[in-house]
């Protein structure tokens, strides 16, 4: 009598394909055919010239162009990217881009570095100012897009205080009206 778990194993066994039969390579016989086949792929390449192909490259490159730093030993400190990690923005209509900026700019205005303009150092640290809507908006500018400092306030200011924003506040500034029963205060 067998017990269950030597009739799964002889009925492993049964179910095993037997062995592949494989025929001795002799290196001393002449090769008939020495040339590959050619073998073609949907759009008429070739495998070798399929292999040939690289994945692109282009494309991942930032909108934020540096300027080249030619300071020796130069390197940004980790506690200076924790103060501009600190307060980020996050792109939310109640967030004021202009107060970012400034606070942006109080906090770069910090560090001086010899043979480093302070412009590329704000270059360098804006992004990680940014989280949330505003990084995926900078990740969305077209590479090389952003040259200057300059550029990205411009462009960043912009986007996230447009100028239909401004004309709405500007328009709910001059039809603001006191009623009779109440005071400015409560206006």
């Amino acid at each position: 009598m067998r017990t269950r778990s030597q009739s799964c194993n002889l009925h492993r066994q049964q179910q095993q394909a037997p062995p592949a039969f494989v025929e001795p390579f002799n290196l001393e016989e002449p090769i008939e055919n020495p040339a590959p086949p050619v073998v073609t792929m949907d759009d008429n390449r070739t495998m070798a010239s399929n292999l040939l192909w690289k994945a692109p490259t282009e494309g991942y490159e930032d909108a934020i162009v540096v300027p080249e730093i030619i300071a020796d030993n130069f390197e940004l400190k980790h506690g200076l990217l924790t103060l501009v990690q600190n307060k980020q923005f996050f792109g939310h209509d109640k967030e004021d881009p202009h107060a970012h900026i400034r606070y942006f700019n109080k906090i770069t205005s910090t560090m001086k570095f010899p043979n480093v303009p302070s412009t590329s150092v704000k270059l360098m640290l804006f992004p990680f100012s940014l989280e949330g809507a505003a990084r995926i908006w900078l990740e969305k500018e077209p590479p090389r897009s952003i040259l200057t400092w300059d550029d990205l306030v411009s462009k960043f200011i912009n986007k996230f205080f447009p100028p239909s924003k401004t004309t709405n506040l500007q328009n709910e500034i001059t039809r603001f009206q006191q009623r009779f029963d109440e005071t400015f205060y409560e206006a």
